[in-house]
């Protein structure tokens, strides 16, 4: 039986991440300046920012072109534990 991890998606594909956090000035630049790091083709004019109903959150959905699983899970891993981000999807 292999142990290799293998993935579902085929590379190069294009990849929604849903960021959510506290509404906030600077948290869709904050979030769009950690995307960059990791998926620098992605055009922040094609984020989709959502607020909550009570509009104390703010959902943001950037799609990329992902290129590996180890980009994914790098980008996913820096997002899940940045200070301003409460959920990754």
């Amino acid at each position: 039986m292999s142990q290799e991890r293998t993935s579902l998606l085929e590379f190069p594909c294009d990849f929604p991440l849903k960021i959510m956090g506290a509404r906030h000035d600077a948290f869709a630049q904050t979030i769009v300046a950690v995307v960059l790091v990791h998926a620098p083709d992605f055009d922040p004019a094609t984020l989709e920012m959502r607020p909550s109903k009570a509009g104390n959150y703010l959902s943001l959905t950037c799609t990329i072109r992902a290129t590996s699983q180890l980009q994914l899970d790098t980008l996913y891993r820096e997002l899940s534990s940045h200070p301003m981000v409460k959920v990754v999807l």
